[in-house]
Protein backbone atom coordinates (compact mmCIF):
# COMPACT_ATOMS: atom_id res chain seq x y z
CA UNK A 1 0.00 0.00 0.00
CA UNK A 2 1.67 3.68 -1.08
CA UNK A 3 1.28 6.55 1.47
CA UNK A 4 -1.47 8.65 1.59
CA UNK A 5 -0.79 12.13 2.56
CA UNK A 6 -3.23 12.69 5.50
CA UNK A 7 -3.09 14.98 8.68
CA UNK A 8 -4.44 13.01 11.80
CA UNK A 9 -7.31 14.06 13.24
CA UNK A 10 -8.40 13.33 16.65
CA UNK A 11 -11.90 13.39 18.00
CA UNK A 12 -12.11 15.05 21.18
CA UNK A 13 -15.28 16.14 22.87
CA UNK A 14 -16.94 18.27 19.79
CA UNK A 15 -13.90 19.84 18.14
CA UNK A 16 -11.37 17.92 15.41
CA UNK A 17 -7.70 18.45 16.91
CA UNK A 18 -5.05 17.91 14.15
CA UNK A 19 -1.46 16.67 15.44
CA UNK A 20 1.32 19.22 14.22
CA UNK A 21 2.96 16.15 12.07
CA UNK A 22 1.98 14.25 9.22
CA UNK A 23 2.33 10.82 10.62
CA UNK A 24 1.01 8.99 7.87
CA UNK A 25 4.30 9.50 5.65
CA UNK A 26 5.89 6.92 8.09
CA UNK A 27 3.00 4.30 6.92
CA UNK A 28 4.42 1.38 4.91
CA UNK A 29 3.26 -2.21 4.77
CA UNK A 30 6.63 -3.10 4.86
CA UNK A 31 8.10 -1.08 8.23
CA UNK A 32 4.31 -2.01 9.90
CA UNK A 33 4.60 -5.59 9.78
CA UNK A 34 8.73 -5.00 11.34
CA UNK A 35 6.90 -3.15 13.75
CA UNK A 36 4.70 -5.76 14.58
CA UNK A 37 7.20 -8.66 14.67
CA UNK A 38 8.86 -6.12 17.00
CA UNK A 39 5.45 -5.69 19.01
CA UNK A 40 4.95 -8.81 19.37
CA UNK A 41 8.13 -9.74 20.64
CA UNK A 42 8.55 -7.14 23.43
CA UNK A 43 4.74 -6.56 24.32
CA UNK A 44 2.68 -9.21 23.61
CA UNK A 45 -0.75 -9.59 22.13
CA UNK A 46 -2.88 -7.20 24.21
CA UNK A 47 -0.58 -4.23 22.51
CA UNK A 48 0.12 -5.66 19.16
CA UNK A 49 -3.92 -5.94 18.84
CA UNK A 50 -4.85 -2.34 18.27
CA UNK A 51 -2.64 -1.95 15.71
CA UNK A 52 -3.66 -5.25 13.82
CA UNK A 53 -7.14 -3.64 14.25
CA UNK A 54 -6.13 -0.22 12.48
CA UNK A 55 -4.21 -2.52 9.74
CA UNK A 56 -6.93 -4.60 8.79
CA UNK A 57 -9.63 -1.79 8.81
CA UNK A 58 -7.41 -0.07 6.71
CA UNK A 59 -7.43 -2.91 4.08
CA UNK A 60 -10.92 -3.54 4.58
CA UNK A 61 -12.72 -2.77 1.59
CA UNK A 62 -15.41 -1.92 3.40
CA UNK A 63 -13.66 1.13 5.45
CA UNK A 64 -14.49 4.41 3.91
CA UNK A 65 -11.53 6.75 2.94
CA UNK A 66 -11.84 9.02 5.97
CA UNK A 67 -11.11 6.12 8.50
CA UNK A 68 -8.32 4.64 6.52
CA UNK A 69 -6.46 7.75 6.59
CA UNK A 70 -7.12 7.84 10.21
CA UNK A 71 -5.87 4.45 10.52
CA UNK A 72 -2.71 4.67 8.53
CA UNK A 73 -2.16 7.96 10.04
CA UNK A 74 -2.47 5.92 13.39
CA UNK A 75 -0.14 3.11 12.37
CA UNK A 76 2.82 5.88 10.90
CA UNK A 77 2.85 6.85 14.64
CA UNK A 78 3.35 3.93 15.92
CA UNK A 79 6.22 3.10 13.18
CA UNK A 80 8.04 6.24 13.73
CA UNK A 81 10.64 5.38 16.39
CA UNK A 82 10.95 9.08 17.65
CA UNK A 83 7.45 9.94 18.31
CA UNK A 84 6.70 11.83 22.22
CA UNK A 85 7.59 9.14 24.15
CA UNK A 86 10.33 7.40 22.07
CA UNK A 87 10.12 3.83 21.28
CA UNK A 88 13.12 2.40 23.10
CA UNK A 89 12.54 3.48 26.43
CA UNK A 90 12.05 0.12 28.24
CA UNK A 91 8.35 -0.10 29.47
CA UNK A 92 6.65 3.19 28.54
CA UNK A 93 8.09 3.54 24.90
CA UNK A 94 4.89 2.34 23.52
CA UNK A 95 2.48 3.81 25.76
CA UNK A 96 1.68 7.47 23.82
CA UNK A 97 1.18 4.61 20.78
CA UNK A 98 -1.15 2.96 22.36
CA UNK A 99 -3.60 5.80 23.28
CA UNK A 100 -2.98 6.87 19.79
CA UNK A 101 -3.98 3.74 18.78
CA UNK A 102 -6.95 3.81 21.29
CA UNK A 103 -7.95 7.20 19.97
CA UNK A 104 -7.91 6.02 16.31
CA UNK A 105 -10.14 2.78 17.27
CA UNK A 106 -12.71 4.72 18.71
CA UNK A 107 -12.75 7.56 16.09
CA UNK A 108 -13.40 5.10 13.33
CA UNK A 109 -14.83 2.06 15.27
CA UNK A 110 -18.12 1.45 13.37
CA UNK A 111 -15.16 0.18 11.06
CA UNK A 112 -13.57 -2.29 13.21
CA UNK A 113 -16.15 -4.92 13.27
CA UNK A 114 -16.28 -8.26 15.28
CA UNK A 115 -14.67 -9.72 12.37
CA UNK A 116 -11.82 -7.81 12.53
CA UNK A 117 -11.26 -7.38 16.09
CA UNK A 118 -10.95 -11.49 15.84
CA UNK A 119 -8.58 -12.05 13.25
CA UNK A 120 -6.62 -9.32 14.85
CA UNK A 121 -6.69 -11.09 17.80
CA UNK A 122 -5.61 -14.38 16.05
CA UNK A 123 -2.51 -12.62 14.44
CA UNK A 124 -1.78 -11.23 17.36
CA UNK A 125 -1.48 -14.23 19.07
CA UNK A 126 0.26 -16.24 15.95
CA UNK A 127 3.31 -13.65 16.04
CA UNK A 128 3.98 -13.72 19.80
CA UNK A 129 3.59 -17.97 19.89
CA UNK A 130 6.40 -17.18 17.06
CA UNK A 131 8.61 -16.13 19.70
Amino acid sequence: MSCMPVQTIFLTSDKPHSMSQDYSNYYSDNDFWQKAKKIAKQAGAKVLQPALELYYSLIADETPAWAKAIAIAALGYLIFPLDLVPDFIPGVGLLDDVATMGVAITSIGRYVTDDIRLKAREKAEDLVDGF
